[in-house]
């Protein structure tokens, strides 16, 4: 029976089990490349691909997807900060008379950029016999671009316009159509606070012209916010002097890093606010969504792995006759689960790179690509007049790709484990008896 054996383990690899040299690298090499002798191998090789591109797609998809939530966080952010501060400093007292010597400090601090003083309340929009509520903010129109661009975002008018005692006010371009206003046209502001008189408790009320309307591209600031000179907003809410300081510093990431090196910094009984915990809701929210998508899609990569367990029971069947030759010369079983968590370890590695390989490239070109597609087709996947962005933005970072790419190749890992438990135990006898 043995006379008729024909040994699939070359000389070469006889040589290296015979010098105890890591033949299971060469051996587990040779089978992810499977050869093609026969039908069967021709299948396995096959199943083989279809296992490293099924891990190549599922990491590809997943950093193709967390760049583009990524890079839409990124430019809602960056709008929302064009009109926010990075820090918001109050002063527990309710006004902030020494706003410039706190200012002074404030820019000590090597993060802080600028700082510009602001009043800020809320009321009732009426004009044109339509009424809307409002956010409205005292600025200083000379110090708000150290702190926000909505300088920049003005489309008719200037911020300049706002002069103490003026009583002018710059809308959002949603918040001017609604009221059916534009430039030089007369509004009432009401606020909250009411004033005694002999008719009773009224809201306090005070007639304002609109001198600017501006765009900030944010649907939520363009729909509810106006600005009118800091001191006309001391004097509607009967402050001695501005509530706090809005604060830009250089990197806005680090805003509750700095908030609490200022809170340590700065004397008096001062409250301080960053941009995180201001929006903490939505941001939260994006979080949220951010670590079920990765859930999600990683579930694709899981998939290949699963697939890559029976592509490794197959060949392990296959090649009981070669386990039970390396065997009888000597090899233990350790070494032939090596050979197959070898094997399988190379298909996940092959599978990640590809895959990381696509995803950055297509993550880093979405901006050709995506137009091309459109193009193409003849459509347009994100329409200005119902998202804040018309075009896919796409923001790669490599501390998710490094995840992601860890992520595959323990699945890829983790696959290998009962095949290759199952390979060691193969008995060589009962391997060779029908050879």
């Amino acid at each position: 029976m043995y006379g008729t054996l024909r040994p699939r383990v070359t000389s070469t690899e006889t040589m290296r089990l015979t010098q105890n040299l890591p033949y299971e690298w060469l051996v587990g090499l040779r089978y992810t490349r499977a050869g093609k002798r026969s039908g069967r191998n021709s299948f396995i090789s096959f199943i083989s691909l279809i296992s490293v591109a099924g891990i190549a797609l599922g990491v590809a998809a997943l950093i193709i997807v967390l760049s583009v939530m990524n890079g839409f966080q990124k430019e809602v952010t960056d709008r929302m900060l064009s009109v926010l501060a990075h820090i918001e400093v109050f002063d527990q007292s309710g006004s902030m008379p020494d706003w410039r010597a706190a200012g002074q400090q404030a820019l000590r601090n090597p993060a802080v950029r600028g700082a510009a003083p602001f009043v800020e309340t809320q009321g009732l929009l009426e004009g044109q016999g339509v009424m809307a509520p409002s956010v409205i903010r005292g600025i200083l129109p000379s110090e708000e671009p150290k702190v926000s661009d909505i300088a920049k975002q003005i489309r008719q008018g200037s911020l300049d316009s706002l002069q103490p005692g003026a009583y002018n006010i710059v809308l959002g371009y949603s918040l001017a159509r609604s009221l059916n206003v534009g430039m030089g046209d007369k509004l009432t502001m009401l606020l909250a606070q009411g004033q005694v008189t002999p008719a009773g408790l009224l809201p306090r009320s005070r007639s304002f012209t609109v001198s600017g309307i501006f765009e900030a591209g944010h649907p939520e600031f363009d729909a509810a916010l106006s600005f009118i000179h800091v001191e006309d907003a001391q004097r509607m809410e009967r402050l001695p002097a501005p509530m706090g300081l809005r604060l830009r510093i250089a990197d806005m990431h680090q805003a509750p890093v700095v908030a609490a090196e200022l809170k340590r910094a700065m004397p008096g009984n001062l409250e301080m606010r960053d941009w995180s915990k201001l929006n903490a809701t939505w941001f939260g929210a994006v979080q949220t969504e951010k670590k079920m998508m990765f859930i999600i899609l990683t579930l694709i990569i899981a998939v290949a792995a699963f697939n890559l367990v029976s592509t490794l029971v197959m060949t392990v069947t296959d090649k009981q006759a070669d386990i039970a030759i390396l065997r009888t010369l000597g090899a233990s079983p350790r070494s032939i689960q090596k050979i197959f968590m070898v094997q399988g370890a190379l298909v996940g590695i092959l599978g990640t790179a590809i895959g990381v390989g696509g995803g950055v490239l297509v993550a880093l070109n979405i901006d050709v690509i995506v137009p091309f597609i459109e193009r193409l087709l003849g459509v347009q996947f994100l329409s200005k007049d119902i998202y804040l962005i018309s075009a896919v933005p796409s923001d790669l970072r490599w501390p998710d790709v490094f995840k992601i790419g860890g992520v595959s190749v323990l699945l890829a890992f983790a696959a290998t484990l009962y095949p290759s438990w199952s390979a060691s135990r193969v008995k060589p006898a009962e391997a060779l008896r029908y050879e």
